[in-house]
């Protein structure tokens, strides 16, 4: 089956381009984040590829004034990658690594967009994902980030905001790999155990340069994949890797979010990065798709499957533990303090003995 992707210099194999081998979990991810200083309009966007099970799906989500809206699109690819339309919604890759445009048009929500992500620094590649649960590969991807502004217009419920690179930032990432999609595997996993995954991911955006953490932990607490950096916006000079970095928290009771955090890192020459979050609400990734009650992704829907949905943030139950809390961060350095915004992403499931967890779902106290 050929397709137009076939006409790219991008084959990884000598079949045609539509094809991955023979691992049904392979995917291949868009995310993007976008909100203003205040915090007061934020919207995300996904769209994934999934050639071994011949599905693309998309979301977009915006909140504002405390309610979350989502529309979540999933079709049949038909082996066709490079048509990045999915219902409603639709992803351009207008310049790669630099610029990148996305639209929603979506009358029965009344979610519309037009929107152009600007990088202001060049792309990270963070270190390699890979984790055996049991007798299983249960990952092993690379991601990529990246922190910009965004322009355009979006509407949502009946009032358009017109959105200036100046005022509006954000974070996107791109991975690709083996995770996890669609149905679950009905056949056990013997040697697996009982299932655990702690996971930060905190973009952060400062005026003259960005800063990004991640840690994948086990249930003892113990990293298996993190890292801290430094990025300049473009012209700024080169990327910072941390040589040494920690992240703490404190929960907000009944929950599995936090309260506040805190990353303490040092760089070669030891100079000393003290930054302080401080969450003011969550938006819940479930709206892109992430643990989605029906729409979970790559799952299997159709030729064309369109779900709308509107809710309160506060109303959300705290088993959806699954969030990206927008930040106000202070950055404390030799130099002073600095003030930005950011978003902590928090996927915390089954036990973690230094959050003091030790069930699948049991809450701080």
């Amino acid at each position: 089956m050929l397709s137009r992707g076939d006409d790219y210099p991008l084959h990884q194999t000598p079949e045609p381009i539509a094809y991955v081998g023979g691992n049904r979990n392979f995917y291949d991810r868009y995310f993007f984040n976008g909100y203003n200083a205040e915090g007061s309009l934020f919207f995300a966007f996904a769209l994934g590829v999934y050639p071994y099970v011949d599905v693309m799906d998309a979301a977009f989500s915006v909140v504002i004034n405390g309610e979350q809206y989502n529309v979540i699109a999933s079709k049949t690819m038909s082996l066709e990658r490079l048509d990045t339309t999915v219902g409603p919604l639709a992803l351009e890759v207008e310049v790669p690594l630099e610029r990148l445009r996305i639209r929603c048009d979506d009358p029965e929500s009344g979610l519309h967009c037009d929107l152009v992500f600007t990088a202001r620094i060049p792309v990270h590649e963070e270190p390699r994902f890979v984790r055996r649960v049991g007798a299983q590969l249960g990952m092993d991807l690379t991601r990529m980030m990246q922190n910009g502004s965004w322009s355009g217009t979006l509407t949502v419920a009946g009032e358009t905001h017109r959105l200036s690179d100046a005022l509006f930032q954000g974070t996107r990432d791109r991975s690709w790999g083996l995770r996890n999609i669609g149905a679950p595997d009905a056949q056990p996993n013997p040697a697996a155990g009982d299932f655990q995954f702690y996971w930060i991911w905190a973009p952060m955006n400062f005026e003259d340069f960005s800063i990004h953490y991640f840690v994948n932990q086990d249930a003892e607490g113990a990293a298996w994949n993190e890292n801290a950096v430094l990025i300049p916006k473009w012209g700024g000079g080169s990327e910072i890797s941390m040589t040494s970095y920690r992240y703490q928290c404190s929960y907000s009771p009944g929950t599995r979010f936090a309260s506040s955090a805190q990353i303490l890192m040092s760089d070669a020459s030891g100079e000393a990065y003290e930054i302080e979050l401080t969450p003011r609400w969550n938006f819940y990734m479930k709206g892109l798709g992430y643990g989605h009650e029906t729409h979970r992704h790559g799952s299997y829907h159709g030729p064309l499957s369109v779900v709308r949905e509107q809710y309160s943030t506060a109303s959300v139950p705290p088993s959806n533990i699954h969030v990206q809390a927008f930040c106000d961060v202070s950055l404390k350095t030799s130099q002073g303090v600095v003030h930005g915004q950011g978003v902590l992403e928090q996927l915390v499931i089954g036990p973690h003995r230094p959050s003091g967890f030790s069930q699948l779902m049991d809450f701080a106290p």
